[in-house]
């Protein structure tokens, strides 16, 4: 389906993260909240810097109290081993019928206790050089994110599946391939233990404002965020992101690119201040901050994306409750209203949601014709 301006639609995403908060219910109110709204997906953020719950089991937990919404917690790879990411997300998509993702992310205390937390070295310092390396955590992520999909898709058969024409069970394990994965960071080799994603692959996030983070994003990213304060800067990145997909064999029509804004619509339809609204949004020390009404906040996203700069916006809230209540109540409203935004979920899976087609399995059984 196309926009007015002959685009295609435009895909919306919200942070529910909330700082203090560890009562489940609380963040399951939120995720209700933006599934009303026809948001493609919510992420929720964890790290090793304070306690709070694991975003994937808090998904996990919201998990039966939606159906149509996209879920996709943050994952800490630095000192996360391949084998669990992929078993807890795989479960994820499981339990949420194909609406599962991950971002991948670093951890924020690297040389402390996020290490020794796990048993392990202090990784190396995210900063230590602008090109990503063997040695660099950034390089380390890519190639977690690209060691958590091969094992999906060495299963010929998916768990449960039957043979058509005896309509005898095929057996799973006696169909998988083992993973030959030979990075510098994680290389293994095993049988997959846990069944094959619902959709195929969990759709994979990767915030690609840092340019280190846009090789791996390329490679092995469906959605890409991209913080920016105008259309030209984040167009720029999805731009080199689809050069660099498509020299990796992509089709850069699979790499969704979102560009990521922080929203603060405290003043309700007061104009947006100068540097924000139509001027866009004011750089900060936590990233691009739109802060004015939500009517100009749907004017500034139909603008960025009439231009093609991204194929829609990851917007986290700055007061989370009542920002992403006027958000689904007035920006995305509008944002239906002029035909730029769905107003109803014409599939069931985050892959559907998102455009993207379903992934081919690497092998297949193939049966001779009785």
């Amino acid at each position: 389906m196309a926009a007015p301006h002959g685009r295609g639609l435009l895909h919306l995403a919200a942070a529910v993260d909330q700082e203090a908060v560890h009562d489940v219910s609380d963040h399951g109110e939120l995720v209700r909240l933006a599934e009303r709204g026809g948001f493609d997906f919510v992420t929720l953020g964890d790290t090793f810097a304070r306690p709070e719950p694991d975003a994937l089991a808090v998904l996990a937990r919201i998990a039966s109290t939606t159906t149509r919404i996209g879920l996709v917690p943050t994952v800490t790879v630095t000192h996360t081993e391949p084998f669990h990411l992929r078993a807890a997300v795989a479960t994820l998509d499981r339990v949420s019928r194909g609406r599962a993702g991950c971002r991948i992310d670093l951890s924020a205390t690297e040389g402390g206790a996020g290490a020794w937390n796990f048993g392990r070295r202090p990784a190396a310092s995210a900063d230590a050089s602008e090109q990503a390396s063997e040695h660099d955590p950034v390089h380390e992520a890519g190639q977690v994110a690209d060691l958590a999909a091969l094992p999906w898709d060495n299963r010929a058969v998916d768990a449960g599946a039957h043979d058509d024409a005896s309509g005898r069970p095929v057996g799973p394990r006696d169909e998988a391939r083992p993973a030959d994965f030979g990075g510098d960071t994680f290389p293994a080799r095993g049988l997959p233990t846990v069944p094959r994603p619902s959709q195929g692959h969990p759709v994979t996030v990767v915030d690609a404002t840092d340019r280190r983070a846009r090789a791996a994003a390329a490679r092995c990213a469906d959605v890409a965020l991209v913080e920016g304060t105008n259309p030209a800067q984040v167009g720029s990145v999805r731009a080199e992101l689809h050069a660099s997909a498509l020299a990796h064999g992509r089709d850069p029509d699979e790499l969704r690119v979102l560009a990521a804004l922080t929203v603060d619509l405290g003043d309700g339809e007061r104009a947006a201040e100068p540097g924000h609204g139509g001027g866009g949004p004011r750089q900060t020390g936590q990233g691009p901050l739109y802060r004015g009404g939500p009517v100009d906040l749907a004017e500034l996203i139909a603008s960025w994306h009439e231009t093609g700069a991204a194929d829609g916006f990851h917007l986290t809230p700055a007061e989370p409750r009542r920002d992403l209540e006027r958000l689904v109540n007035g920006t995305v409203a509008l944002l239906q209203h002029r035909g730029l935004f769905r107003t109803f979920y014409p599939g069931s899976t985050l892959r559907e949601h998102l455009g993207l087609t379903r992934p081919a399995k690497r092998y297949a059984v193939t049966r001779e014709a009785p």
